[in-house]
């Protein structure tokens, strides 16, 4: 039997005295904990003992690699660009959830999208309860997401069906009521093996530069923003910033709007499922304008996938073809 005492008393000194592990062994830890190999009592220390120390890069590279192992691949779609791929793990709490919004208005233009996440919300409001007021149902397997991609260019996929011994490790919150490290790694899966472009939203500013460097030394294609409410599309009352990364360099795309809007955008009324959903449809009918922060990412994923030649091509097109009228200017 594994002794696991030994990366204990590595990570779990404390904040101070801790030190990070190998990417090899992080590699083999986190494969155990995703197999379920890790009894309660040392799992939990180690859960525990990451959160104070905080996961180093090479921990993070070890943790990810041992994720990919475990999850479903999926097949490149045809369509007009390489697949974008949304993470949806927060949920909408004070704002609408507009990741399906992002995810239809990509669909549109042909360009393939994979959105995966959890079902439940605990209190929040999931993309998934969003999708299925809009007719999107989630994907039970592979098969049936591969499906969905072949055919829509548009699937949902629970994490619990694309990996589920990460999705285990997620669910452990409710139990110790802390996040752990599976919060973080799930929002830089890729199921396309590395052909995708990655969506990758941070909520704090020291993880928005561990994020980038996992990308950037793994060779992801992707867009980086500091999401809305942990969510993966901008913030459509102010834009985050936009960091197209690919071949291991980054490019700022948009810079971080830090003007308060003279004038707010025409947004859901209330942040539930249904009005949520009511909105979107009346943005994809042209009835209410795109806000500009979304439009301006919608044109950086047209870009990063290959659809347009360059972002001002991009723009171009989102403001002639995707909406009718766009809130402010390019």
């Amino acid at each position: 039997m594994v002794s696991y005492g030994q990366y204990i008393k590595e990570i779990g000194r404390g904040a101070h005295g801790a030190r990070d592990l190998s990417r090899e062994d992080a590699h083999q830890l986190y494969a155990a904990m995703l197999d379920g190999g890790v009894p309660d009592l040392e799992l939990g220390a180690i859960i525990l003992g990451l959160r104070v120390k905080g996961e180093s890069l090479d921990e993070m590279l070890g943790f990810l690699e041992a994720t990919d192992e475990r999850t479903h691949h999926l097949d490149l779609p045809h369509g007009r660009g390489r697949p974008v791929v949304l993470p949806t793990y927060n949920g909408a709490r004070k704002e609408a959830n507009l990741t399906p919004l992002l995810a239809l208005l990509l669909q549109r233009f042909g360009v393939p999208v994979l959105v995966h996440g959890l079902i439940e919300g605990f209190g929040r409001v999931t993309s998934a309860h969003v999708f299925r007021e809009l007719g999107v149902m989630p994907a039970a397997s592979t098969n049936q997401a591969q499906a969905a991609l072949d055919e829509k260019g548009l699937a949902f996929m629970p994490l619990s069906a694309l990996c589920p011994g990460i999705h285990n490790l997620l669910s452990l919150r409710s139990r110790m009521g802390v996040r752990n490290s599976a919060h973080s790694l799930v929002k830089l899966i890729d199921p396309f093996r590395g052909e995708a472009v990655l969506v990758a939203p941070a909520t704090h500013p020291d993880f928005i530069e561990l994020m980038r460097n996992i990308m950037l030394v793994r060779g992801q294609r992707g867009l980086l923003l500091r999401g809305t409410e942990g969510e993966p599309y901008a913030n459509a009352k102010r834009r985050p910033r936009l960091e197209h990364l690919h071949d291991g360099v980054t490019d700022v795309l948009f810079e971080a709007e830090h003007e308060s809007l003279r004038a707010l955008p025409n947004l859901p009324e209330a942040t539930d499922a249904a009005s949520t959903a009511r909105w979107i449809r009346r943005v994809l009918d042209k009835q209410i304008p795109l806000p500009k922060p979304i439009a301006n990412q919608l044109a950086c994923l047209l870009f990063a996938s290959g659809y347009a030649d360059d972002l001002n091509q991009a723009k171009a097109i989102v403001a002639v073809e995707a909406t009718g009228l766009l809130v402010g200017g390019n």
